[in-house]
């Protein structure tokens, strides 16, 4: 029997335990976890407790509820933050069906930030683009892409949801050698979060990226947000040798 102190605050003991069964891999990606009823044996706790603990995990985006079946680990996608490739070709890599719906594109006149970023001067055309980014139908990101209008030949005309960027890159001859990353922690507007299946007081990942070719130019400028409870990162550290 495990002793909770105080019974107002069993159910944050119990959600505790099971999330870092989550992140310990004890419950596995996509793996359903013990009933309600056998969790509130195994803790000797209230099924209500177990109830309220497992609501928030849900809320949260760590378990999700199928009914007739039980509860299960919402499976997240894992992303290594040193490669530098597209996102229908990582998901492809990792055998998961992605897809993309586009919210905008269209031609638009760089301001200053812009025109520093691309190194051309202010008015000049970039092309913008807005879309959400699915895995296995589930939508896991919106991002924006900027890039030199000019760049693409007949991008305004390419089917975008046929063609990944990094696909027209390739027809053009335009090949990424480099990439400068930021990363940081963010909310998205209600309209965006909705988009996504997100409560707008959730944060969300937010990787700002600087794509550069082998002759240095800057190809491609792009935000995206990205799902906390969807994906997760790795980075690869090394000792610097004196």
């Amino acid at each position: 029997m495990n002793d909770f102190n105080g019974s107002e605050y069993k159910y944050i003991a119990i959600k505790n335990i099971i999330r870092e069964k989550i992140i310990s891999g004890e419950y596995q990606n996509a793996s359903i976890i013990p009933s309600e009823n056998s969790l509130a044996q195994t803790h000797a706790v209230s099924k209500a407790i177990i109830r309220k603990a497992i609501d928030i995990l849900v809320y949260e985006g760590l378990l999700k509820r199928v009914q007739g079946k039980g509860i299960y680990v919402v499976p997240k996608l894992e992303g290594d933050l040193e490669v530098l490739g597209g996102f229908s070709q990582t998901m492809k890599e990792k055998n998961i069906n992605p897809k993309k719906k586009i919210l905008k594109r269209k031609k638009i006149r760089a301001n200053k930030k812009y025109a520093d970023i691309f190194k051309m001067y202010e008015g000049a055309l970039l092309y913008y683009i807005k879309r959400i980014d699915y895995a296995n139908d589930e939508p896991v990101s919106i991002e924006e892409i900027y890039i030199p209008f000019n760049l693409i030949r007949g991008i305004e005309n390419m089917d975008l949801q046929v063609f990944s960027i990094f696909e027209l890159y390739k027809m053009n001859n335009i090949f990424l050698t480099k990439a400068i990353q930021t990363l940081e922690i963010t909310k998205l507007p209600q309209v965006d979060a909705k988009k996504i299946g997100m409560d707008k007081d959730k944060a969300v990942y937010l990787f700002t990226y600087t794509s550069y070719d082998k002759y240095g130019r800057t190809v491609e400028f792009a935000r995206n947000y990205t799902r906390g409870d969807k994906c997760t990162y790795k980075i690869k550290f090394y000792n610097k040798e004196e």
